[in-house]
């Protein structure tokens, strides 16, 4: 039976440690590298730093950072904090789920759109507030803005 390694894994343990101490450090730069983080990874990581898998499973379910699922082209997250809510990030919300063809928390067909609510974004002052793939902030938000913002990234 053939062993399956992880280069990727091997590197981040190699730059931290192969100690329980380094599982998030290990976590976060393996999914920075992959992308997301397989349960096959897990295990892997499991073994490697000697972390039950049960409580890797804790840590990343817990921190909303990590992913278990490979996720989609663009993230688009919509702000449902205090003031992006008053200001009408509802709406925004229905016109990207309505022109993307999806729900929130949901991908399009192609891979290409995921749509997540959080609840800040840490700019009310732009309210309401969108932000595209983790970098691309976009304040001020109507309804016409966010289809100009969407063919973007189309």
């Amino acid at each position: 039976m053939e062993v399956k390694t992880f280069p990727a894994v091997d590197m981040e343990i190699r730059k931290w440690g192969a100690k329980p101490e380094s599982l998030i450090q290990v976590l976060h730069g393996t999914q920075e590298s992959l992308g997301y983080l397989p349960e096959e990874v897990l295990t892997y990581i499991s073994e490697k730093l000697n972390v039950p898998l049960s409580k890797i499973y804790g840590v990343v379910t817990f921190y909303n950072f990590f992913k278990l699922k490979k996720d989609a082209g663009h993230v688009i997250m919509v702000c449902m904090g205090t003031a992006c809510y008053v200001k009408g990030s509802e709406n925004i919300l229905d016109v990207i789920c309505n022109h993307l063809g999806i729900k929130p928390n949901e991908i399009t067909k192609d891979g290409r759109f995921a749509v997540r609510i959080v609840r800040c974004l840490g700019c009310c002052g732009l309210a309401p507030a969108i932000m595209v793939d983790g970098k691309d902030v976009y304040g001020k938000v109507t309804k016409e803005k966010v289809l100009e913002i969407l063919t973007k990234y189309s």
